[in-house]
């Protein structure tokens, strides 16, 4: 009998799974190849398609559409519609792949961890350690955006509903930081995804006031606001090239495709893509709303914060902003969730690994002794109370000390929003399916092909955003500096004449990037690897 990963198991003989705690089964194997192998039952999703796609899309949409109109104001209308629609597309097909991956991972157990050490298993541990990074990054620029807002909103609401002042404590954003503690501290302790559809109910409640705001502002203008500016249908300026990014990095959300996946109720193929295309659908709609209402009601005048461009004097706006205070709150859990996940594969790495092993083994003896089906469930089994609330403290406690003590981490969290956004939503599900499907002879070479696009995509997204980070530094785009580091990432195990030829490969890449060695180094690291497997297997066959 084959072993069927990804989907639920469904079988009339199947028996109920009885008290014991779900995720926590696996093959149980007698002394010797005679003993029958127990049938465990794999867990089962519970998530409900609306859940599901509410999760997702929450996960999708944050504090990134407030620079939508800044986008389209760049480039004007229609330029600004196409990208955000490609971008929308290209983050669709990026989930498709990671959902066949999940597929082929085991029942219900996939993740960036599990699909990685079916693909690339030396670097699974380095692609959890950049998930958990970013993730770890953006949960603090959440706390970061809270404590810059709230006392925005109390002085508004003070001078829309009260005469008198605000007290000083209202006022700081620490303090709002520490108290909102109090609400998120129960949310990040829910062990699934499922758990948090409510909160992420009234989190595109305030998705969709500020889309109300953007609109109803549009046909009757406040007073106090700024003249409008110029309106292009196609008008390109220099910022088009800085904003462009926003667009390409406000649809990331595949760090909780998996265990929406996992937690799925009939998580087939066809269930998935209307979970993906709902959330991407949603999202889309919902920037192209808010950035063509907001381009045409400013113009070229537009800022970087939409709502921070209406008077707060009024209560209508006041209230727009506590609902992006209370979007960012409850999207802070759905960060939290895959950054502990991801550590907890880190600081088990080895143990997975033989418990992967061990299981697929107990697959292997059922299937050739005609036993019994078992669900190799390969991948870690559930946290436990104890790792689950010290990684969860950890996370909590250090994101919260940093946000509370910091004001300003854009720089920071813009490189590893960038960085990591783009390797888990294109370089990651394009490497991944492409090496899974390398192998088969019925594989679609289409999508290998476009799978493979999708990966060079994001290492060009990567480099041209770190070029656009780094280029103005002087010392960076000197000559001298890019053949340094060039020379210090030569230093592998290789012959005299193999050397060589590398470095006259080298000096191809140094006249086309231009002595950037930001570009140099990025594009070293992804393909010299494989120029050394290639000479050294030229050389073996001469």
């Amino acid at each position: 009998m084959s072993q069927k990963y990804g989907t639920a198991l469904v079988s009339a003989a199947d028996e109920p799974a009885g008290p014991q705690r779900a995720g926590e089964s696996s093959a149980l194997l007698g002394g010797n190849r005679d003993t029958a192998v127990k049938r465990v039952v794999g867990r089962e999703g519970k998530a409900s398609m609306v859940s599901s796609v509410s999760n997702l899309a929450n996960t999708i949409i944050g504090s990134g559409m407030l620079t939508f109109p800044l986008t389209m104001a760049s480039a004007g209308i229609i330029p600004g519609m196409i990208t955000c629609i490609f971008s929308g597309s290209v983050a669709v097909f990026g989930l498709y792949l990671l959902s066949l991956c999940a597929a082929r991972a085991p029942h219900r157990r996939s993740s960036f961890f599990a699909v990685a050490q079916m693909t690339f298993p030396r670097a699974a541990v380095f692609f959890d350690a950049a998930i958990a990074a970013k993730c770890f990054g953006v949960s603090i620029s959440y706390l970061i955006i809270i404590k810059g807002l709230m006392p925005n909103v109390v002085t508004a609401l003070y001078h829309d509903l009260s005469s008198s002042t605000p007290p000083a404590w209202a006022l700081s954003g620490r303090n709002w930081i520490s108290i909102f503690m109090i609400i998120l501290v129960p949310l990040v302790f829910l062990r699934h995804l499922d758990s948090l559809r409510h909160t992420s109910y009234v989190a595109l409640f305030s998705v969709a006031y500020l889309v109300v705001i953007v609109i109803t502002v549009y046909f009757n203008p406040l007073e106090g606001m700024p003249e409008r500016g110029e309106v292009h249908l196609w008008h390109f300026s220099p910022n088009f090239v800085s904003t462009f990014p926003v667009q390409v990095f406000a649809f990331t959300c595949s760090q909780n495709l998996f265990p929406i996946f996992n937690e799925l109720k009939s998580n087939t193929q066809k269930r998935m893509n209307v979970v993906i295309g709902g959330a991407i659908g949603s999202a889309t709609l919902t920037y192209e709303v808010i950035a063509i209402f907001g381009y045409l009601t400013f113009g070229s005048t537009v800022g970087a914060n939409i709502i921070a461009m209406y008077p707060s004097t009024s209560l209508f706006i006041a209230v727009g902003q506590l609902a992006i205070v209370i979007l960012v709150l409850f999207s802070y859990p759905l960060q939290v969730h895959p950054c502990r996940n991801c550590l907890d594969k880190i600081f088990h790495a080895t143990e997975v690994i033989k418990q992967a092993e061990a299981a697929a083994s107990a697959a292997s003896i059922a299937e050739d002794d005609d036993l019994p089906e078992v669900d190799a469930d390969h991948a870690a089994g559930e946290m436990s109370p104890l790792k689950h609330t010290l990684l969860t403290t950890a996370i909590v406690v250090s994101g919260f000390t940093i946000a509370f003590f910091v004001n300003d981490l854009q720089l920071v969290l813009s490189f590893v929003g960038s960085t990591g956004s783009t390797t888990i939503s294109f370089i990651l599900p394009g490497l991944f399916y492409w090496q899974l499907t390398r192998a088969d002879r019925n594989r679609n070479n289409a999508l290998s092909l476009g799978a493979l696009a999708l990966a060079v995509y994001g290492a060009f997204v990567f480099v041209f955003w770190c070029v656009h980070s780094f280029v103005p530094l002087p010392v960076l785009t000197r000559p001298w500096a890019a053949w340094a580091l060039i020379f210090i990432t030569s230093l592998t195990p290789l012959r005299a004449g193999q050397l060589i030829r590398v470095w006259c490969w080298d000096t191809l890449v140094v006249c086309t990037c231009m002595c950037n060695p930001v570009t140099i180094c990025y594009v070293r690291c992804i393909w010299y690897p494989y120029i050394c497997r290639w000479l050294h297997c030229k050389d073996s066959e001469e």
